[in-house]
C-alpha cells in the first residue's frame, strides 16, 4: 500500500513493473484519476491516510514523501494506522526529517508543509505499535536528503 501515492510516480510505477501490486491511497482526486490513468490495472482509493481503514492487511506499507505533511499529532496517530493494516511480518517504509521542527518549504509556488518528530520518538511509536527497526538512514544522501525508516511488523 503506497500511503499518499500522489499520480503513481516514480513508486508505484516501480513496484507494478517489478511485478507486485500496488493499492494507492491519496486525499487528492485528482492525484488518483492520474494514477489510475497510469496504472489502470492497480487499485487506488480517495482517502485521507488520517482515516484509512481498508480492513485488508498488506505485506507492506510505504509513506514516502507524504507522512512528513502531516503535524505531529497526526504521526503520531498514524502508526496506530499503520499498524491496523500491516500482516505479520510485513514492512513499513516511511521518510521523515532529522529532528523534531516544523518548516514551510514552496512547490511549484505553492506552501507546503513538512513536520517531524525526534528520531528517538519515531522509535518508541515504532516499538510500540509492534514494528523493530530494520534500517534508518538520516539524510540519506541517495534520496535528497530524506531520512528514511524501515521497520517490519512483529506478531
Amino acid at each position: 500500500m503506497d500511503c499518499g501515492c500522489g499520480a503513481g510516480d516514480p513508486i508505484a510505477t516501480y513496484l507494478a513493473a517489478k511485478g507486485y501490486v500496488v493499492v494507492g491511497v491519496d486525499s487528492s482526486a485528482a492525484m488518483i484519476r492520474m494514477f489510475r490513468t497510469r496504472l489502470p490495472e492497480q487499485r487506488a482509493f480517495v482517502t485521507d491516510m488520517r482515516s484509512l481503514s481498508l480492513d485488508k492487511p498488506f505485506q507492506g506499507i510505504l509513506a514516502w514523501d507524504s507522512f512528513f505533511h502531516l503535524n505531529h499529532q497526526d504521526q503520531r496517530r498514524m502508526f496506530p494506522t499503520f499498524r491496523a493494516h500491516a500482516a505479520a511480518g510485513a514492512a513499513l517504509m516511511f521518510t521523515s526529517g532529522t529532528s523534531h521542527g516544523e518548516a514551510t518549504g514552496a512547490l511549484e509556488g505553492e506552501p507546503l508543509y513538512h513536520a517531524s518528530l525526534d528520531p528517538a520518538e519515531y522509535r518508541s511509536l515504532l516499538e510500540e505499535h509492534g514494528f523493530t527497526i530494520v534500517s534508518t538512514v538520516a539524510q540519506d544522501r541517495d534520496c535528497g536528503g530524506r531520512t528514511v525508516w524501515l521497520a517490519q511488523a512483529i506478531r
